[in-house]
């Protein structure tokens, strides 16, 4: 990292720091951040005059106080329709994993890996249960991982089949050709399977959630066991979820 960057990242950083102030005090003055956060009141100034012009906040022509804007909702907006998507899916969920005794996770694409959202348990599940909210994965590996990338844009794809792959276990598709034709087999076939892929000793089934223009938003995966995940088993789970998913895809 060259100095350059070092100097990008603290500006950043200090931007930030600006914003979060205003979660403790929805209103706040010039000194009182600087003073705060130790900073110039002149870099402070910059950077709520640079807010201000973005719409992130607002200021008070009478006291000079700053407030957060109509930008700052918008963010918070789009950050409810992802979580949107977890609440409205949650019943139906938790349907399925009682259905079909296994485990069943909902997540959505970030930054080219899975990021879990929600997780539901069998009604009679006696093992441990752990929530995965906020949990990451990689998307070559996983099925709900792969069931979303196979149904990214073509350009999406390109660019991430250029990363190089870490093998989990051994029967991670890191051979990048291999990937390519086992995504389109995905497409085709509307459902993603992980044979063990990321985890000794446990397969799933994932499907794609589309919206209203379908774009992939989200993916659902029924997890369990490998010895249960027969093929008749995975045609079976893969139709319970297909409609499922329908019910979901109507209501966002």
């Amino acid at each position: 990292m060259n100095e350059n960057q070092e100097v990008k990242i603290k500006s950043l950083q200090k931007a930030i720091e600006v914003l979060n102030c205003f979660v403790k005090k929805p209103k706040l003055g010039v000194t009182e951040i600087s003073e705060t956060l130790g900073l110039y009141k002149s870099n402070v100034h910059n950077i709520l005059d640079t807010y201000r012009q973005m719409g992130y906040v607002e200021q008070d022509e009478e006291t000079g106080k700053y407030s957060l804007g109509i930008g700052i909702f918008d963010l918070s907006r789009a950050l409810g329709d992802t979580f949107a998507i977890s609440k409205i899916a949650q019943p139906y969920m938790q349907e399925l994993a009682n259905i079909t005794n296994e485990n069943v996770y909902l997540a959505v694409p970030h930054r080219g890996e899975v990021l879990y959202l929600e997780a539901t348990y069998p009604a009679q599940a006696t093992h441990l249960m752990r929530t995965l909210f906020g949990e990451r994965a990689a998307m070559y590996c996983t099925g709900i991982g792969k069931a979303m990338l196979a149904n990214m844009p073509e350009r999406f794809i390109l660019d991430y089949l250029v990363q190089d792959f870490v093998r989990f276990t051994e029967n991670t598709i890191i051979d990048k050709r291999v990937l390519r034709e086992e995504l389109q087999v995905t497409r085709v076939r509307g459902y993603a399977i992980d044979n063990m892929e990321h985890e000794f000793g446990v397969k799933c089934v994932a499907l794609p959630i589309f919206d209203s223009q379908r774009q992939v938003v989200a993916a659902m995966s029924v997890s369990g066991a490998s010895l249960k995940f027969t093929d008749s088993f995975i045609l079976e789970v893969a139709e319970l979820e297909k409609r499922y998913i329908q019910k979901i895809e109507r209501r966002i």
